[in-house]
């Protein structure tokens, strides 16, 4: 017995022992340029730890609680480079480059792979292979009870067709224009989640100054209300779609091999059913489509199907070619055109909504392409209802709540320096927009001091253009947000990309990540890399006066000077007078200045510019083709 015991120990402690790394320290990594570097990690207690790197020798030994850590002298861009880490084991890394380092976060539109863009960007994935542009994906993970000191899971590839599909879309454009401008490796740490609001981003001593949010935290700190909301939510999701898929005749029935559609109704696609004899209800609807072909070549085909909301699952002659389980992914599904035959052919989807407007996003692609033909699907569909079901209750997303993505995403970077941070994040706050100025110089000031990095560049996106446009002027949270962004620029060390027209009114994920990524390098060049004389940003309010009965208005960021873009009519103003009560103005430009009225307000004392959800008319630019960022003044 003695002797088991003595090998279980000899064993453990064998185990304990071995030097172990974060999985930011690993093979592939660039480290940050033109700066002392810390290599860090684990060992057992007073464990000797020796790093060999280029030639030099440095020594440290582990704490009582096993932690070390050994700094590295500054170094010049380049490598591939190799080091060697001894203990009781020994850990070889290799490939590794010094370049410069960008933590790329927030929440969807910055975590958007490239993987939902390969439609749009065929070619430049395809011309993806450069192994000085590299990626570490952060996994999508939340923790409340305390900072976590590594990520489960994790490691650093290089840009390549196959790697950059998983690459985020705005980081990779922004790596490429760096990297064609300076040819200096660039680092991608990929930490972002969909739907995330700042608060999340946000540490626990920074959330403090946030009282209701702190409160809240405090709630899920010990991990006990988390298990009971996410056991619940699960339980409540299962049953509905157990119930769903129960009582759906069209699976019951098998409706996706049936041609016979004499009693099924008819509705144009793309729409929504609310819109049609179906009304407003949720569950299952089933759709069909014939039509007629001709002799086919062997060749792959592609169904896309714009956006369907929530879910869908869509058969070919009655196999499966594709299914999504929620509403934002655009609907590409690439199959074999062996499916499809000479003469009369169906598609069949059925269409599952749990909750609000059920149906077919307007104003995307409809169409099935084989080979180099294009068969439009808008227009006259077959549907039948499958079931009727009550809406999903809502869920309760653990995962956004505060402190918790801090904690998991962001605190195992503290030790990573970094060149600059990208942030893509704001739609998650648009229901109280008055408080983002704050969290956000929370967060700016709460990341700078645990990276201790004072000084840490922060370029932020300005929201993009989204939903329906308005014909009148209109108060809108949207464009309170963007006003709060502006804000954020009054802290130190800060650049905004303004995305006011990159955006799409039927998408909150629109696909223009290119221009987004290069608005972002224009900021980055000026305010990190030192060109101090380029223009990176399109006219930025600076104030105004009254003169008569017009409002003249001046602006920073004029570049070689102002236009109005698209023709001659200078869009997107509006004015006020005492009232409050805005209306749309008249406006042109003059001596680099914007002059504003309306012949019905004799006494103008505010004016708004692009301030809707979706300003789509809004055309004030500079010569250098960038816009003006939306903004609300009024006169002192």
């Amino acid at each position: 017995m003695k002797k088991i015991i003595l090998l279980t120990f000899l064993i453990s402690f064998a185990i304990n022992a071995q030097i172990k790394l974060p999985r930011l320290i690993s093979d592939g990594m660039i480290l940050q340029r033109d700066t002392k570097v810390n290599i860090w990690g684990w060992a057992s207690a007073n464990e000797n730890i020796e790093l060999d790197f280029k030639g030099k020798k440095y020594k440290t030994i582990a704490s009582e609680d096993g932690k070390w850590s050994i700094q590295l002298s500054s170094q010049k861009a380049g490598g591939p480079f190799e080091m060697t880490l001894k203990g009781i084991n020994t850990i070889v890394l290799k490939n590794i480059l010094f370049g410069d380092v960008w933590l790329c976060s927030g929440q969807s539109n910055m975590e958007l792979p490239m993987d939902r863009l390969k439609d749009k960007y065929k070619e430049v994935i395809a011309k993806s292979e450069n192994s000085n542009i590299r990626q570490f994906l952060v996994p999508d993970e939340y923790y409340f009870e305390k900072e976590r000191n590594d990520f489960s899971t994790g490691s650093w590839v290089e840009a390549n067709p196959i790697n950059v599909l998983q690459f985020t879309g705005v980081g990779y454009f922004f790596a490429t224009e760096i990297y064609e401008k300076y040819k200096v490796p660039i680092g991608l740490i990929n930490s972002a989640l969909g739907g995330s609001p700042a608060e999340s981003w946000i540490n626990e001593e920074g959330i403090k100054k946030f009282p209701e949010y702190y409160q809240e935290y405090l709630k899920f700190k010990d991990g006990k209300l988390e298990k009971e909301i996410d056991a619940n939510d699960r339980k409540v999701s299962s049953d509905w779609y157990k119930l769903l898929n129960e009582t759906d005749l069209g699976l019951k029935n098998k409706w996706k091999n049936t041609t016979d559609v004499s009693d099924w109704k008819t509705m144009n696609i793309p729409g929504y059913w609310v819109d049609g004899e179906l009304g407003n209800l949720n569950g299952s609807v089933w759709f069909k489509k014939e039509f007629t072909l001709g002799k086919i070549k062997e060749s792959q085909a592609k169904i896309i199907l714009g956006r369907i909301i929530d879910a869908d699952s869509v058969f070919v002659n009655g196999n499966f070619v594709g299914t999504t389980s929620y509403q934002y992914p655009p609907r590409i599904y690439s199959f074999n055109s062996s499916l499809l035959k000479e003469g009369k052919n169906e598609i069949t989807i059925r269409v599952i909504n749990n909750s609000g407007r059920g149906g077919f996003v307007t104003d995307k692609p409809y169409e099935l392409i084989i080979g180099d033909k294009t068969i439009d699907l808008k227009g006259s569909w077959n549907y039948k209802l499958g079931s009727k079901m009550l809406p999903l209750p809502g869920q309760t997303f653990v995962r956004w709540k505060p402190v918790g993505l801090y904690n998991a995403m962001i605190a195992p970077i503290k030790n990573y320096p970094l060149k600059g941070v990208l942030w893509y994040q704001g739609e998650a706050n648009t229901k109280k927009p008055l408080e983002y100025t704050a969290l956000m110089e929370t967060l700016i000031n709460t990341w700078r001091t645990e990276l201790k990095q004072e000084k840490l560049p922060f370029l932020l996106v300005q929201l993009p253009n989204f939903m329906d446009p308005k014909t009148e002027p209109t108060e809108s949270n949207w464009a309170v947000l963007r006003q709060q962004q502006s804000k954020v620029l009054e802290i130190p060390n800060t650049g905004m990309a303004v995305a006011i027209d990159l955006g799409e009114w039927n998408d909150i994920h629109p696909l223009n990540k290119s221009d987004v990524g290069k608005r972002l390098a224009l900021q980055a060049r000026k305010l990190v890399y030192g060109e101090k004389k380029l223009v990176t940003s399109g006219p930025i309010f600076k104030s105004m006066k009254q003169k008569d009965e017009q409002l003249v208005l001046s602006f920073d960021s004029l570049g070689t000077g102002l236009m109005n873009k698209g023709g001659n009519t200078l869009n997107g103003f509006a004015i006020a007078g005492a009232d409050g009560k805005f209306v749309w103005a008249k406006a042109v430009i003059e001596d680099d200045k914007v002059m504003v009225w309306n012949n019905d307000i004799r006494n103008p004392v505010k004016v708004r510019y692009a301030w809707a959800d979706n300003p789509f008319n809004a055309n004030l630019y500079n010569q250098e083709n960038l816009p003006a960022s939306p903004f609300e003044a009024g006169l002192k």
